[in-house]
């Protein structure tokens, strides 16, 4: 469960890290992050047939401002669309009433304390790790130990100047056609559910690693950003999946979505039009990615960049 870290800031859970930090801004002072430029460019795919397109595209839900992946193979697909589908509907991640159903989930019962559920064992590492950030011990105390891992793995981005606001999806849907229509693949009910439903001690395990690899996250996460900007697909899936070794924890996190998402492609391969789908880059690399349950479908994937 620790090296899930990777999949659930990058990938998996596109409204769990905007809902983190509106619980948390007010305790974070952001720093100033060096700007970073374009390399080879985000890679970029697409399926076609003689009227229907669909472009596939790879997103980082967060990033340092001054990041410039914004390039003109990417603005021209995006340019042509009719239909940008993303994971969520973009406009509920900075809904107030969404993220307060999420808080509502993550809430623990009346009479549990998240410090009480990780035991004395855990205990001394958690609040070292909320210390280390400058948070008091009780910071999280109300809630699931699964969003208190994604709340302790988000916030040292946060004081490295990472934001949702400057992420991949933010940004394509303010620069896709205004007459395009929005589409989502999934509710935030249910990505949030994801995590919900992870048994205690699977939660527990992944808020462990998080205190415990602390003063990791930035510099795992801007080994994946470069490898991002330089648009290499397999060397990002290696550091992004290598950890799912639960089948079924892989399974609710990646494959069946990826399954799902690639059933909803096929499906409207089935009318006229172009469709820019923007998802999280783990799910469009490595194995039994969207674009391998395509193919299984029969489809021909091209990479376009």
């Amino acid at each position: 469960m620790g090296r899930l870290l990777p999949i659930v800031i990058a990938s998996a859970a596109a409204f769990s890290l905007q809902a983190c930090t509106s619980v948390s801004e007010s305790d974070v002072a952001a720093a100033p992050v060096a700007e970073a430029s374009v390399r080879g460019g985000p890679a970029l795919w697409k399926v076609a047939d003689e009227d229907t397109t669909v472009y596939l595209f790879g997103t980082v839900h967060a990033l340092p401002d001054g990041v410039d992946w914004y390039n003109e193979p990417i603005a021209t697909a995006l340019g042509s669309a009719n239909e940008l589908v993303t994971e969520i509907p973009v406009a509920a991640m900075d809904d107030a009433s969404s993220q307060q159903m999420v808080a509502m989930k993550a809430m623990l019962p009346a009479d549990q304390s998240l410090r009480t559920v990780l035991g004395e064992d855990n205990r001394e590492q958690y609040e070292a790790a909320l210390g280390s950030l400058g948070l008091p011990p009780a910071a999280f105390d109300r809630f699931e130990p699964w969003f208190a891992g994604m709340t302790l793995s988000v916030l040292p981005l946060m004081q490295s100047g990472w934001t949702p606001d400057s992420g991949v999806e933010k940004i394509v849907e303010k620069s896709a056609p205004t007459t395009a229509k929005r589409s989502a693949f999934e509710t935030v009910d249910y990505q949030i559910g994801i995590f919900d439903g992870l048994p205690e001690e699977s939660q527990i395990d992944f808020l462990m690693y998080a205190a415990e690899n602390i003063e990791q996250i930035v510099p795992m996460m801007d080994r994946m950003v470069a490898e991002w900007l330089e648009g290499d697909a397999d060397d990002l899936a290696t550091l992004m999946n290598e950890g799912l070794s639960d089948p079924a924890l892989a399974d609710a996190l990646l494959y069946d979505r990826n399954a799902n998402w690639a059933q909803w492609i096929d499906t409207r391969m089935d009318a006229p039009g172009t469709v820019f789908v923007a998802v999280g880059a783990g799910h469009l690399a490595g194995e039994k990615s969207v674009q391998d349950y395509l193919e299984t479908r029969g489809f021909t994937v091209t990479r376009v960049q």
